[in-house]
């Protein structure tokens, strides 16, 4: 009997322990986790995950926008330990982003890019290794031409080679999802590697597949459980381990053509980013202050990569969706470059002024596209106040581009597909605020993205007509990522002119 007794009161005592235990957990998550005064509201949290569960991580763009109806323009959420403010609304992006900009430009740690990256690169680095690898990388870049009317031929040249591959269908279905990502990265291509790829090169082709993949990866719930419990996941499998591997075969493949440029390569004889920077390395070498190596060289390259290529390729895949979602649209944009340009001679950038049509049909491709729904993420490097709130400094802000690209309160008609937007009254072009990336960490390939989407449209127009195949229906679904890229579908192209 007394072992009886003496074995309840231990199991009594286990349980009282481990009650203990967990109020105490729970009281300090509370306590640590407490939003602070004149801090933005938002959602309340779970303890130890707080909202991670909250959002549907497949639509993560449009259940932001939603809490903003729910608790304003500027609010917080909690994701596992770390807190992260959601700016929502034209207005509100624009006074962090653009007036405050110094105080919002450097990126956040977030555990899965750290691992992987190391802080290195342009993109997710900050500070003095982010000066000085963006002022390399620009001053380089433009020196061959990068966002320049002296990239046009490259870019019209690259042009002939997908309208042959193309036509080869002869108006069959095709999926253009590869074709159009290998047309768009040939040209950040020439300018890092030296040379294109052909459009039935295996190896790149699994480049390209891993590249989505790692968009798709990193933006799951396990990515955020992730960065909220880096130790215990580390740990674990799942695709956040997918996403390691394949960044890791990214790097592999950027190393072999290092390896091949460090064979060839002639201190006299530059003859792209990767022998500039090569030679780079070797003229900072003693220098203190230097941030130029190979590691860096690697994730440099893939960050020109993405910056160059990725966007716009999707945004085209859009154009073509949208194209045979509205025909008369794509009458009527063929229309206006027939009578500009004509047959004889393929677009330039000059020709852009007076296809006022063409231009705005882009332009709103871009807005319904919302290609980057959710910007980059950036961080606060002082306290800030904005909009009656106090942000700490070392708080995550996500710019929510999907609030600014359908607010009601800028656009006429936020949810149909309207070149209008960007016409004045007499018809011509006008361009809007809303949909420009202007603020202080602007996308390294920006201006050469506006050259390639221009001329690439236009010469699609001008040689194809695009519909989907007999009994299908054009499909606007998308696949929720750091880009918002459209569902893999097919589509018929049938030459304007034999």
């Amino acid at each position: 009997m007394d072992s009886l007794f003496s074995g309840f009161f231990v199991n009594l005592d286990a349980t009282a322990l481990l009650l203990f235990i967990v109020v105490f957990i729970l009281t300090a998550d509370y306590i640590k986790n407490r939003r602070l005064t004149g801090f933005p509201p938002g959602p309340p949290a779970l303890p130890i995950v707080g909202n991670i569960f909250t959002l549907d991580h497949k639509r993560t763009h449009e259940s932001m926008t939603e809490l903003a109806g729910r608790y304003g323009d500027v609010y917080s959420m909690r994701m596992g330990q770390r807190w992260v403010v959601v700016l929502n609304g034209f207005e509100a992006v624009t006074q962090a982003l653009v007036t405050q900009g110094d105080s919002f430009s450097d990126r956040p740690s977030i555990p899965l890019y750290d691992d992987i990256f190391h802080g290195l690169g342009v993109i997710l680095s900050n500070g003095h290794m982010w000066k000085q690898q963006r002022r390399f990388a620009l001053s380089t870049l433009k020196y061959f031409g990068f966002g320049k009317k002296s990239l046009e031929p490259m870019i019209l040249e690259e042009f002939t080679y997908v309208a042959k591959e193309i036509s080869a269908y002869k108006g069959k279905p095709f999926n253009p999802h590869l074709i159009v990502n290998n047309t768009v990265a040939n040209i950040i291509c020439l300018l890092v590697f030296g040379h294109r790829f052909e459009y039935g090169d295996e190896q790149f082709k699994k480049m390209m597949k891993l590249f989505e993949q790692s968009i798709q990866i990193q933006v799951s719930v396990l990515a955020e459980l992730y960065n909220a419990f880096p130790q215990l996941m580390r740990c674990l499998p799942g695709p956040h381990q997918k996403f390691k591997r394949i960044n890791e075969e990214l790097k592999d493949f950027v190393r072999t053509e290092v390896k091949d440029h460090k064979q060839k390569w002639d201190p006299s004889d530059l003859r792209d980013f990767i022998d500039y920077y090569l030679n780079e390395i070797q003229m900072s070498k003693g220098q203190d202050d230097s941030t130029f190596d190979e590691e860096c060289l690697i994730m440099s390259v893939l960050d020109l990569f993405g910056a160059g290529s990725e966007t716009t390729s999707t945004t085209l895949r859009w154009a073509f969706l949208f194209m045979v979602k509205y025909p008369e649209i794509q009458e009527r944009v063929q229309a206006e470059i027939d009578s500009v340009i004509g047959q004889s001679r393929p677009p330039s950038v000059d020709d852009r002024a007076d296809l006022p049509y063409t231009d705005a049909v882009i332009h709103e491709i871009q807005r319904m596209g919302n290609i980057v729904p959710l910007n980059l993420p950036h961080v606060t490097n002082r306290d800030v106040h904005l909009r009656g709130y106090t942000i700490p400094k070392g708080v995550t802000i996500i710019p929510n581009l999907t609030s600014v690209l359908f607010d009601k309160r800028e656009w006429k008609t936020p949810f149909t597909f309207n070149p209008g937007h960007f016409l004045n009254e007499e018809g011509k072009f006008e361009p809007s605020d809303e949909i420009l990336q202007f603020w202080k960490r602007l996308c390294l390939g920006e201006n050469l993205a506006r050259m390639e989407l221009f001329l690439f449209f236009t010469s699609f127009m001008q040689h194809f007509t695009f519909s989907m195949p007999p009994g299908v229906k054009p499909v606007l679904d998308y696949r929720f990522g750091i880009t918002l890229s459209p569902v893999h579908y097919e589509i018929c192209a049938k030459p304007r002119h034999e």
